[in-house]
């Protein structure tokens, strides 16, 4: 297998710094591509070991992209997520004043956490312009395309720029969330703080129908951490549904709830289950009747009973 990690690239991005917090993506070659598709695509075709990507930031929620590429095509499992704190600079042309800046560029997930920055700051008739990655915005720039890009601060070397004004975001403690995504295989061993994603499809469209889904999980005590509609494209109105639950596939309730949702829909994509990244908000307690030891006293009854031993 190629010892090989690909990332939102170009270099530069807040993708790549994230990346660099894995203690084994040092071990690996870390390699750009020009998409989230193409960064996919790499491991489905076996190019690389795994992909990391952004998936959802605390702003606008979902990163559509990413999820519909993990909807649609060969399946892929999420095996690790990173959270990063996210602040944009401004970077331009040196020598490029504020009142300079007629047309800015930027992955379009930025666009809402700078907009009011922007509006106060920048002349009113300036132009947004969206590029593949903020690197890549950045690297527009120093082509001559744009006049200025919001990306992090750190890019501004590789691309010889200079940072204009740093430290801009409109919401405080903005975070996006990436995910390492690899082919399907043996999920992470539970830790006791994980994460389980899974994909959910309707059998029908019929009132309630969201509610019957959901109940797989309330009923058992589960946790919903993401709930999410993306369009299947085979109508207006047809939806699939992305979930992250909070537990592993290897828990009792977690894996109940998995069940009950494969024999009430139409399909479900499991998307992996792996260790949280915000383990500091704490570990919900599992509610009274839904731990491992009850779920297995639960089972051991049932079976006294068909021996009729109870």
């Amino acid at each position: 297998m190629p010892a090989s990690y690909v990332y939102l690239g170009p270099e530069g991005t807040f993708t790549e710094v994230a990346l660099r917090t894995l203690p084994e993506a040092a071990t690996r070659e870390l390699v750009p591509m020009v998409s989230v598709p193409a960064a996919l695509d790499a491991v489905r075709q076996g190019d690389a070991e795994a992909a990391f990507v952004p998936i959802e930031n605390s702003v606008e929620g979902g990163i559509t992209t990413t999820l519909d590429e993990l909807v649609a095509g060969a399946p892929l499992m999420i095996y690790r997520e990173v959270l990063l704190s996210i602040t944009f600079a401004l970077l331009v042309r040196p020598g490029t004043a504020m009142s300079d800046i007629k047309t800015v560029s930027a992955h379009p997930a930025a666009q809402p956490q700078v907009r009011n920055w922007m509006k106060a700051n920048l002349p009113p008739d300036v132009v947004w312009e969206s590029a593949a990655s903020n690197a890549d915005g950045a690297r527009l720039v120093q082509e001559g395309r744009y006049d200025a890009a919001f990306a992090g601060e750190f890019a501004a070397a590789t691309y010889g720029l200079e940072a204009l004004q740093t430290g801009i975001h409109d919401a405080e403690n903005a975070q996006t969330r990436f995910v390492l995504v690899g082919r399907p295989a043996r999920p992470a061993a539970p830790t006791g703080a994980d994460k389980t994603s899974v994909v959910v499809w309707q059998r029908d469209d019929h009132p309630g129908g969201l509610r019957d889904l959901l109940d797989e999980f309330a009923v058992r005590g589960v946790n919903l951490m993401l709930l999410q509609s993306r369009p299947t494209g085979q109508g207006i109105g047809n939806y699939c549904f992305a979930i992250d639950a909070e537990g592993h596939i290897s828990d009792r309730r977690v894996a109940e709830a998995l069940m009950g949702l494969k024999r009430v829909s139409l399909e479900v994509r499991y998307l992996g289950s792996y260790p949280r990244a915000d383990v500091e908000k704490g570990v919900r307690a599992p509610l009274p009747g839904t731990s491992d030891a009850e779920f297995v006293t639960a089972a051991d009854w049932v079976a006294r009973c068909q021996d009729g031993r109870f």
